[in-house]
């Protein structure tokens, strides 16, 4: 019995993937072995001792599929790398990778709380990770543009959509069954950002593919998201055109201390964190921090007060429909984290501006509009580009396709019908699905998120949960981290929901040590509850979760 797999475009061959071996093939013979189809290499296959970095024997896998050219005239391949620890608990883990892509990370399945050395690696999982098509390197002439120019070929856009992933994981399944001789007992997709998004996307694509899926504040509408950049750059500017100056760390500490004071007590407890965020959304007004008279401190101007509620309600069209999505008001804001995406990043190189105005504006112009739009490589370039990009009149250009580019950007990155989504060839497998959201999420909005869950519930006759959980984290940003408890685990609950059918509910979290930003937070422990229910406190005396209930 053979395995097939489609390589993305209909005009590409099937491959086939033979059956895993009976009996257990040696890391180094995985070259020869069979166990993967004609023309995919495997360019290294060898065993490999433990680090302080990676303290886990594995043999560790690295190979690509067959080389493609391009409309472009570049030559693009999906790489890969797999990872196979000596004591394997018989599981699989497809890394979902974020970002543009283009890079082959280390294959080591992070679970996605703060405590960056939890891997499912080194809790015995194989683990394969891939570029998802395309080499970030290859267009070294575009400058900082070069890393998303592989969206000027439509194979690439589709791979780094979905085709990767539909490509790489019968291929990975089967190297680990012959590497084991064993089946896979389980397996999982992890991924945060836009590997989150791969996560949705497999769910509703390859609903078959994954036993459970862990997706960390999934890019859900990742097209749709870019056109922030845009107006986030647009209403900074008007405040200050050095986008940095627009607001200071202070000013951003101004704001969060507005936030917690009008909402910190909503959820029951006064303890830095605002647990009760749609309650916030109507406690919070923002005007309430406006100077009286120039010169006052502890305040913020009329004209930084406007640039935070336009980027607050997000990017508009003429009737006020919503191009994207509206946010949430939380003191993460004031985060380096949110600073770095949203208003200046470290990167010298980069002139310190913020990650939307380079990696976001390349991606918008080159990758998720149709026709794609050259764009010129320096940071001054990328930022002119969102200043001029006409968020109304080219929002449709998310949507449009050609005779070249014949899946718009919608169509290769949302997953399909994500705007009523029922998830039920996934939940009727009997599948599990753990979302979980920064409230404080710079680069994709929690509204985003919830929404789509709320619209999920309803399809499911109220019962989503009994497949796919929601998780909010407040004070998180795009990622673990920030004035949050950020030390939480996932993965474990997503686990025992999938093998033992143990439902998750509260999830316990603390604060990781050097977590400088959650210093003020002042319980040693919290809890994360399912959307709908929000923490709120207990009055139980103590500093832990027992001070804490979902309700």
């Amino acid at each position: 019995m053979k395995r097939t797999f489609w390589c993305g475009a209909a005009a590409m061959a099937l491959l086939q993937v033979p059956s895993f071996a009976a009996a257990a093939t040696a890391c180094a013979d995985l070259k020869t072995s069979g166990a993967h189809p004609a023309g995919v290499e495997i360019t290294e296959a060898a065993e490999t001792a433990s680090t302080p970095e990676i303290p886990v024997e594995h043999c560790l896998v690295r190979g690509k599929t067959p080389d493609r050219t391009g409309v472009d005239g570049k030559t693009y391949a999906i790489r890969f790398e797999l990872r196979l620890p000596k004591a394997w608990n018989g599981r699989f883990v497809h890394q979902f990778n974020g970002g543009n892509d283009g890079a082959v990370v280390p294959a080591l399945g992070p679970t996605l709380g703060g405590n960056k050395a939890d891997t499912a690696l080194a809790r015995g999982y194989a683990v394969v990770s891939s570029d998802a098509g395309h080499d970030g390197k290859a267009n070294p002439d575009k400058g900082l543009a070069g890393g998303a120019a592989f969206g000027f070929d439509p194979q690439a856009r589709r791979d780094y959509g979905y085709g990767a992933v539909a490509t790489l994981n019968p291929l990975a399944e089967a190297l680990v069954e012959t590497h084991y001789g064993k089946k896979i007992a389980f397996r999982y997709g992890i991924g945060s950002s836009n590997g989150g998004r791969h996560g949705l996307v497999a769910a509703t694509r390859t609903p078959a593919m994954f036993d459970g899926i862990l997706a960390g504040y999934p890019g859900l509408n990742l097209p749709k998201a870019a056109l922030q950049h845009a107006l986030d750059v647009q209403a900074w500017s008007k405040v200050n055109p050095e986008i940095a100056k627009a607001f200071s760390r202070e000013d951003m500490q101004v704001l969060a201390k507005g936030i917690l004071k009008a909402c910190d007590a909503l959820d029951g407890l006064q303890d830095g964190i605002v647990a009760d965020s749609d309650g916030c959304e109507a406690a919070f007004k923002p005007e309430s921090l406006a100077c009286a008279k120039e010169g006052d401190k502890d305040c913020l101007s009329t004209a930084q007060i406007a640039a935070l509620v336009t980027s607050h309600k997000g990017p508009l069209n003429a009737k006020g429909e919503q191009l994207y999505s509206s946010w949430v008001w939380d003191p993460g804001m004031a985060s380096n984290n949110w600073r770095g995406w949203k208003l200046e990043s470290p990167v010298e190189a980069w002139g310190k501006r913020p990650i939307i105005g380079v990696m976001g504006a390349a991606s918008l112009a080159q990758v998720f509009i149709t026709p794609p739009v050259p764009v010129g490589g320096t940071p001054e370039d990328l930022q002119r580009f969102l200043l001029n990009f006409d968020i109304e009149g080219q929002a449709s250009k998310v949507f449009a396709k050609d005779a070249t580019f014949t899946e718009s950007a919608a169509d290769f990155m949302i997953p399909p019908g994500a705007d009523n989504p029922d998830l039920k060839a996934f939940r009727d497998a009997g599948h599990k699905m753990i979302v979980f959201h920064g409230n404080a999420d710079p680069v994709f909005s929690v509204v985003d998120t919830v929404n789509w869950y709320r619209k999920l519930n309803e399809n499911n006759g109220g019962k989503a949960g009994d497949s796919v959980k929601l998780y909010r984290v407040p004070g998180m940003p795009h990622g673990a981290g920030g004035p949050s408890y950020d030390d939480f685990d996932f993965f474990s609950p997503l686990v025992a929901w999938v093998e033992e059918g143990k439902a998750p509910g509260a999830v316990a979290a603390g604060v990781t040590a050097g977590n400088k930003e959650a210093e003020h937070l002042k319980e040693t422990r919290f809890l994360y509850c399912p959307y709908p229910e929000v923490t709120r406190a207990t009055g139980a005396a103590g500093s832990g979760e027992d001070r804490f209930a979902c309700k």
